[in-house]
């Protein structure tokens, strides 16, 4: 009996990993290397399945923002909470972006990633310097003028992730004041919810297609040459954004008295997406449902990730004062401390200045030095080869780091279930299934 038992339960558990979108994810990335290196030609041209996939999940990100913080300030008892979360959101996200711009300093002046390779600024190529990465984007009113959408609705079926949010607060704080009035459209954006939802569930299961795209044309563009070229800041930078994860991110989490190592097994299909797609926007909505499912407050999840995603960005900040001194190091220019904690205030202004924008931190990195004026533009040739590498590793700590973020403010709100994410994060595929289909059953509209 168990021997004939045991090929089957093989065979059920092969098809289950099968079906699981991780798994595909990574199969889907190795297929993608593979091609990549053995066919650079095919490989280039399959750049349109990533784009086609991160244009899928643009097009549902907005409304998922819309209904998740319009339905969650419509039903708070106290329209206090909200402002409370959204101050507490703000200043733990302005600690953590000091906190790993510092980091990334000091790793910098420690092992000197660019030191003596004494590059002469007139060989450089400004060309190889994007358009984007040149335009003003830095400027506190060019940021206030895009959070204001030219209407109403023209900023839920805009892209704008910032003026979508604002919009959705300013929409849930009108429902929750008109009281009774107001109930049959709560009712009926919650219903939205759960078509949106729905629809994001069908988008993320294309994740295979625009990995196996984004891998193959990274691998076939850049080639193994530009990972010998910049190897160590590679290196260096993949380093310090474990350690990062390890030592930061798990402090925070112990703090909580919950397992950084739970979250990440929890997370992994998102993080694995965002890791292939080098896209944060790619895995909002899903993560959006994760963290509720983890017992986070609505309230909560809904102000702090799509706020997060424009504020939160540390996998960002410890490239962008590692970029800066290794550019620096390259041309021989020595700064001194001073000019280095200059540089780290004006990226903390500029960083909130690109929010939304594609490709943001090398923009950010852009804007800091034309800014503070301490090399040439030009500089950014250097890098712009691996930009693409780089970014695997920042938004990898970007989206851990927000999933961490609303663990510490619904702790900190008591808008949290300790047993439930406990017990979610310590669960195995099967209780898992059950508490997503408890909690995809709950989002049921009543009738």
């Amino acid at each position: 009996m168990s021997s004939t038992s045991s090929p089957v339960r093989r065979r059920s558990r092969f098809r289950r990993l099968i079906g699981e979108l991780w798994f595909q994810v990574i199969v889907a990335a190795v297929l993608g290397v593979a091609v990549g290196l053995a066919a650079p030609g095919v490989g280039a041209s399959l750049k349109p399945l990533n784009d086609w996939f991160i244009a899928l999940v643009k097009m549902i990100v907005i409304p998922v923002v819309f209904c998740v913080v319009a339905t969650g300030i419509a039903s708070m008892d106290n329209l206090r909470k909200a402002g409370r979360i959204g101050a507490k959101a703000i200043g733990y996200f302005l600690v953590l972006s000091l906190l790993s711009m510092l980091i990334g300093l000091l790793v910098a002046n420690v092992f000197q990633p660019g030191a003596g390779m004494n590059v002469d600024p007139a060989t450089l190529d400004a060309s190889a310097v994007p358009e984007s990465a040149t335009e003003e984007h830095a400027t506190f009113t060019g940021f206030v003028t895009s959070l204001i959408p030219e209407s109403l609705f023209g900023a839920i079926t805009g892209d704008n992730i910032l003026a979508a949010l604002l919009v959705s607060i300013v929409f849930g704080v009108a429902l929750n004041m008109a009281g009774p009035a107001a109930a049959p459209l709560t009712r009926g954006i919650s219903a939205l919810s759960t078509v949106v939802f729905r629809i994001v569930g069908w988008v993320m299961r294309l994740a295979p297609i625009g990995t196996f795209g984004a891998l193959a044309t990274v691998v076939a563009t850049y080639g193994a040459g530009s990972l010998q070229q910049l190897g160590y800041l590679i290196l260096l930078f993949t380093g310090t954004c474990v350690l990062y994860v390890v030592i930061i991110l798990g402090a925070i989490m112990r703090a909580c008295r919950l397992s950084l190592l739970g979250l990440m097994r929890f997370l992994k299909a998102e993080l694995l997406v965002a890791l292939s797609t080098c896209s944060s926007e790619a895995v909002l909505p899903q993560l959006v449902r994760k963290l509720e499912i983890m017992g986070i407050g609505r309230p909560v999840v809904g102000i702090v990730i799509p706020s997060g995603f424009s504020f939160n960005l540390d996998g960002s900040a410890v490239y962008l004062t590692m970029a800066s001194l290794f550019l620096a190091q390259a041309l021989g220019i020595d700064l001194s401390w001073q000019q280095q904690l200059v540089m780290v205030g004006v990226m903390m202004l500029t960083s909130k200045g690109t929010a939304g924008i594609a490709g943001g931190a090398f923009i950010v990195l852009a804007s800091t030095i034309t800014a503070v004026g301490h090399m040439p533009l030009a500089a950014l040739a250097l890098i712009v080869g691996i930009d693409r590498i780089l970014n695997e590793g920042r938004v990898f700590i970007n989206v851990l780091g927000n999933a961490v973020a609303a663990v510490v403010i619904g702790k900190w709100e008591k808008d949290f279930d300790h047993h439930r994410a406990t017990a979610v994060l310590s669960a195995r595929r099967e209780e898992l299934d059950a508490y997503e289909s408890e909690y995809d059953l709950a989002q049921q509209p009543t009738r």
